[in-house]
């Protein structure tokens, strides 16, 4: 299953940064776009695991 969401991002002083629209409270960073997209999926997926494990008690 493929979940669209959309990114925005800024850049910063040394790493461009970002956060999902649809979850403000998950954010990322990377050097690159392709890496904070990397980042901001692999925070995602981490976010949607522990929600995972706590309402399934394992």
């Amino acid at each position: 299953m493929k979940t669209k969401m959309t990114m925005i991002y800024w850049k910063g002083e040394k790493f461009l940064l970002g956060k999902l629209l649809e979850h403000p409270e998950i954010m990322a960073q990377g050097e690159t776009l392709q890496e904070l997209e990397k980042n901001i999926k692999d925070a995602y997926m981490m976010m949607a695991l522990d929600d995972f494990l706590r309402i399934h008690h394992v």
